[in-house]
């Protein structure tokens, strides 16, 4: 269906969302994101990544707004100066990082734009370093942190079933102090703050800019994308998304290997789409153009 009321801003998941499964950035994806900002639209990198990951983008593209890290605990202007954040209990950290350590899982810790590890290891480094984030720094005892440092959120890595079944005991040992989350990646799992997502955040950041809901579009593909997509005006599944994420969408665009950033963007703000091609024919010849089938509309939904 239309959209009436025009896009004043997107917010824009990263892995799995604006990058192609390479971690790239495709060109038809990077002229969209171009002639939306030209237009004065505000583009806002919304992911569980820190500032430091999103800055390759945010140079590329020249992208002059505010930006939303950390699974929505951070929040950056345009000057890339951090203007409000949320953090973990620090007793609260003190008694999970006690247990995981206990059952083995590697465990990265996040304040704003360093990355703390007990020791550096390749299960921890494989979830960093081609996801472009700094590296880790090794600083011994993560429990020595807790208090010391504002603490955002915390991150677990191991196996598949061992990380799902260490998110059914914390959900009993945190309660309500921290919210748990996957990021659709299932040997990962975060803790942070209770009530933190992308969605309160960009709440936070549409109050500051005095725009409102239905003027957002919100695009991503996991669960950590969930709430900014139910309170966007247009919210936007990838077509690699989970169906959680599906259902809660008004359109499901093409996956991030079909340029699915571009294709929302090209439906939604006027002058974005591309012109069709014109068929040239040799001076002097007839051509015989075969039938061609439209492809078929990308999926809303129902």
């Amino acid at each position: 269906m239309p959209h009436s009321t025009p896009i004043r801003l997107v917010a824009l998941d990263i892995d799995g969302t604006l990058l192609t499964p390479q971690h790239e950035l495709s060109p038809r994806v990077e002229k969209a994101l171009r002639g939306a900002i030209a237009q004065g639209v505000h583009v806002v990198l919304a992911t569980g990544k820190s500032r430091a990951a999103g800055l390759p983008i945010i140079e590329k593209l020249g992208i002059p707004s505010h930006g939303i890290f950390l699974q929505g605990l951070t929040l950056y202007d345009e000057a890339g100066k951090l203007v409000h954040e949320q953090t973990l209990d620090p007793g609260l950290v003190r008694r999970v990082v006690t247990l995981s350590e206990e059952l083995g899982f590697g465990l990265i810790a996040y304040t704003a734009n360093r990355i703390l590890v007990r020791r550096r290891a390749p299960e921890t480094d494989a979830v960093l370093i081609p996801f472009h984030e700094p590296a880790p720094e090794a600083v011994g005892p993560l429990q020595n942190f807790a208090g010391v440092l504002p603490l955002n959120k915390l991150l677990f890595v191991g196996e598949a079933a061992a990380i799902s079944a260490f998110r059914w005991q914390l959900r009993h040992v945190v309660g309500g102090e921290a919210r748990l989350m996957q990021a659709g990646w299932p040997n990962m799992l975060e803790l942070l703050p209770p009530g933190a997502s992308k969605g309160a955040m960009l709440g936070y950041l549409l109050h500051k800019l005095d725009i409102k809901p239905s003027e957002v579009m919100a695009i991503g593909d996991a669960e950590n994308d969930f709430e900014m997509i139910q309170m966007a005006g247009v919210g936007v599944a990838m077509g690699n998304a989970t169906q959680h994420v599906k259902d809660a969408a008004d359109f499901v665009t093409a996956g991030n290997d079909q340029d699915g950033v571009a294709v929302a963007l090209e439906k939604y703000i006027p002058g974005l789409a591309p012109a069709p091609a014109v068929p040239v024919e040799p001076e002097g010849a007839t051509v015989m153009m075969p039938a061609i089938k439209p492809a078929a509309p990308a999926e809303d939904k129902p």
